[in-house]
């Protein structure tokens, strides 16, 4: 499993600060997760206000 934001992700960067690992910066046109960095801790999922955040199957 890994998990990913969506395209539901509003940018609204509640997520960034609840990262320890820092895997979580602004795209191009939402935020993303730097996959090699994140280590499923899962504070982000609990923090999105739009449930963009999910975890997904490799």
């Amino acid at each position: 499993m890994k998990i990913v934001i969506t395209n539901e992700c509003i940018s609204c960067g509640a997520c960034e600060p609840e990262c320890p690992e820092g895997a979580i910066f602004q795209g191009d046109s939402q935020y993303e997760i730097d996959q090699s960095m994140c280590t499923q801790c899962e504070n982000c999922i609990a923090t999105c206000p739009t449930a963009a955040i999910i975890k997904q199957d490799e």
